[in-house]
């Protein structure tokens, strides 16, 4: 059996916010629906499906030349992330999408959604990481994350 969903969020590999999909039921009763990434498929829901095509609409990057653009900028230099770090070089937790994106507007002056950030590994360590920025729907920017120790953090 299959139930019809509205996203509410990004979902790796299903669909982004405002897509209309169709997935097991376990899935949608054990992973999506209790997690808030997805709403059940109503009549009703078409007017919430709109409203949120329409913010996502006003917060993506309209054109792919801008998208283009955009990503020759991120991946010219590091984004500098400080954190508070053990002796070892591990850090307290971990580097969240947040952080990256403010660092994205510190380094670059740009705004991006923290929710397109998507990293193959948690960042949980000092030194060089990568990340992915996905811009448009077919433009992803490869970040280098440069993760410092800030001030307070145990010395090496």
């Amino acid at each position: 059996m299959t139930t019809k969903l509205i996203l509410t969020h990004e979902v790796s590999g299903l669909g982004a916010a405002g897509d209309v999909v169709e997935v097991k039921d376990g899935y949608a009763r054990n992973y999506l629906q209790p997690r808030g990434l997805a709403t059940p498929w109503t009549n009703g829901g078409q007017r919430q499906l709109d409203q949120i095509r329409a913010a996502r609409g006003k917060r993506s990057i309209t054109n792919l030349e801008d998208a283009q653009a955009l990503k020759a900028t991120l991946e010219s230099k590091p984004v500098v992330v400080s954190e508070r770090a053990g002796e070892n070089g591990r850090l307290f937790g971990a580097v969240s999408s947040k952080e990256i994106a403010d660092g994205v507007k510190a380094v670059f002056d740009k705004d991006i959604d923290r929710r397109t950030v998507e990293f193959p590994a948690a960042i949980k360590a000092l030194g060089e990481h990568k990340a992915t920025v996905r811009l448009h729907n077919d433009v992803f920017a490869n970040l280098v994350i440069q993760v410092v120790a800030a001030k307070g953090s145990v010395k090496a």
